[in-house]
């Protein structure tokens, strides 16, 4: 039976899956790597270290294994991270990322200046600080030597393909976050090119996520004892993998990501664009389209406050005091901006902060605030869906920090809907597989993939009397941050 691997590409760390062709997991291997944050608000990565990771982890998934039957490889990575290389395809300086906000200045430029409107009709986008376009504008004014040395601009994972292949690819689900293609026809925008100072050779070829972009290079396949025919197919954005690996593809499919980042994921087999700009409009990695709103820091702001706060790694301890009857109840919310915030309020400037503390206040009640309030910016994206007039009955959830039965519980209440969780788990590198299957022919369409091989584990089902309860503190919570939004730059 053939294998394949999929990578998921993350912030934090590199997650590889040894997969059969029917779908089951044979092995998987995580190998983590540094992030930096140079400056307040910035956060950057050596793409040395993902290929590291990626080499190491590879050799490890396959120890003991029948190399020989590994037919494909797919990723699914962090999204809109600027990795540029120079004429001998070395990397010129460290990886701006996805959650890096020191591009106010050209956000403002691009949205006020070229304004809102053109960059919808051009991208079908408006600026955010994390999006690759903002980042080669700071880069061309703030570092110019290196700017003038790119040859070609990539993203996280397609520098993975590339060193495994020698391909310079993309694909379009990916480079939908780039502000630079034009989801609708699906090809670079040339105008966009031309405002960022960008020739168009300096870009990846496009590819669909599930189109193979190439086999392995000798060299780098005698170095993962792997064989030289092993395609490796362009991959999606990490959000896109996910949804393939939990099955939402097609159209009207819903996919909650709760990982470093949220994200709310809605498929279309059409293209459409949210009016107010408030949601991604971008190309899915099935060949379709989706919306999707992003909130930069999700299960990071657990992770923060247990970890730096609360000098604690033991998450399920934390929340062992958050009785059912607290749930709806506290008085106390978080808002979840440590690193600014995008989707829907697209504010860099945006910090996390706790408001309503009394003396009566507890640890639990601080930990179920976090909880809460990244569950209530997730309905913030919810809601500007639903005002365009989209209907989500339910959704798929994956990601670390669905892992929690209480948070499960929270997001189906605030959210009003029942939330599955698939019985494959491993979102971004489950997806990378299925597309790699897809494009080595093991399966006939990444839906007949979707179809065939995901399956659903377990549903958390929401309360009415709790949903009620959360409705009245999420109206509270939306108040919260445009009370505090003048504030916040002069905190700075």
């Amino acid at each position: 039976m053939k294998l394949f691997i999929g990578i998921d590409l993350g912030t934090s760390a590199a997650k590889l899956l040894l997969v059969d062709g029917r779908g089951t997991i044979r092995r998987e291997v995580t190998k983590e790597y540094p992030l930096s944050f140079p400056q307040p608000g910035w956060s950057e990565q050596d793409p040395a270290e993902w290929w590291r990771a990626c080499t190491e982890g590879l050799r490890e998934l396959l120890d003991g294994e029948d190399a020989s039957l590994v037919a494909g490889i797919g990723c699914g990575g962090q999204m809109h991270g600027l990795v540029a290389l120079d004429a001998q395809d070395e990397v010129i300086r460290p990886a701006i990322l996805w959650n890096d906000g020191r591009t106010g200045e050209e956000v403002a430029y691009l949205n006020e200046v070229v304004g809102r409107e053109t960059l919808s009709a051009l991208t079908a986008n408006i600026a955010f600080a994390g999006f690759t376009a903002p980042k080669l504008l700071w880069m061309k004014k703030h570092e110019p030597e290196n700017f003038a040395r790119i040859e070609k601009i990539m993203l996280p994972k397609d520098y993975v393909n590339y060193r495994l292949t020698g391909v310079h690819s993309c694909d379009f689900s990916d480079a939908s976050g780039m502000l630079l293609l034009d989801v609708k026809n699906r090809r670079w925008s040339q105008e966009m090119l031309e405002i960022c100072g960008i020739r168009e050779s300096q870009m990846p070829r496009l590819f669909e996520s599930f189109e193979p972009i190439g086999t392995l290079r000798p060299e780098t396949a005698a170095q993962l004892g792997l064989p030289a025919s092993v395609k490796v197919v362009a991959g999606a954005g990490d959000n896109a993998a996910a949804a393939v690996g939990t099955g939402v593809v097609g159209e009207g499919g819903c996919n909650l990501s709760l990982g470093t980042s949220g994200t709310l994921f809605i498929s279309s087999d059409r293209f459409g664009v949210d009016p107010n700009n408030a949601l991604h409009a971008f190309a899915h990695a099935d060949g379709g389209y989706h919306l999707m709103g992003c909130m930069l820091s999700a299960a990071s702001c657990n992770k923060w406050f247990c970890e730096e706060i609360l000098h604690t790694d033991d998450y399920p301890a934390e929340q062992a005091g958050i009785t059912r009857e607290k749930l709806g109840r506290n008085r106390v919310f978080f808002l979840p901006y440590l690193m600014g915030e995008r989707s829907p309020i697209n504010d860099v400037d945006a910090r996390g902060c706790f408001v309503g503390m009394s003396m009566d206040t507890t640890r639990a009640d601080l930990t179920q605030a976090v909880l809460e309030g990244v569950a209530f910016a997730i309905r913030d994206s919810f809601e500007v869906a639903r005002g365009i007039g989209i209907d989500i009955p339910r959704s798929k959830l994956c990601g670390g920090g669905a892992k929690s039965p209480l948070w499960r519980t929270i997001f189906a209440n605030v959210l009003g809907i029942p939330l599955d969780m698939v019985k494959t788990e491993q979102g971004p590198g489950y997806g990378g597989a299925m597309l790699a299957m897809v494009g080595c022919g093991e399966y006939a369409s990444v839906r007949d993939a979707a179809d065939r091989l995901v399956e659903l584990a377990s549903a958390t089902e929401p309360d009415p009397e709790l949903t009620a309860r959360y409705e009245e503190r999420y109206r509270k919570f939306r108040a919260i941050y445009p009370a505090m939004k003048a504030l916040f730059p002069k905190l700075l």
